[in-house]
């Protein structure tokens, strides 16, 4: 499916809303294992903010591997490839971290867990 990000959000990604919105729009692709390509054709401006709302939160449930087979990105600026390119690098760390759960971790420091996260990572 290809999506054009121009039509959905408009010429500025920068919303941490607007990243919510595409991801939103394409996870149940991801999901059912159907390929998806972001156009950015005309897409002027780019946050790190909307890319970690959208495409960086995706590294949360998926693995780089299978995000790298079902995604496709096309005309993205080289200012907008640069912002994605950092927000995916630490989106894996964050996560792969975050799997990990290791005591002293500098990432979990002040992280309070809820009932659920706590049983889901049993490290309490």
């Amino acid at each position: 499916m290809k999506i054009l990000v121009r039509a959905i959000i408009g010429e500025d990604c920068v919303a941490l809303e607007d990243g919510r919105k595409l991801y939103h729009r394409i996870v149940q692709d991801i999901r059912a294992d159907r390929p998806v390509e972001l156009d950015f054709a005309g897409v002027q401006v780019f946050a790190a903010s909307f890319f970690n709302s959208s495409l960086g939160f995706l590294l949360r449930d998926f693995e780089s591997s299978e995000l790298n087979r079902l995604i496709r990105v096309s005309n993205l600026a080289p200012a907008g490839r640069t912002v994605l390119d950092r927000v995916v690098k630490n989106s894996r760390r964050y996560y792969q971290e975050m799997r990990e759960m290791k005591p002293g971790n500098p990432v979990l420091r002040g992280v309070k867990l809820g009932k659920k996260e706590q049983q889901k990572y049993s490290i309490l």
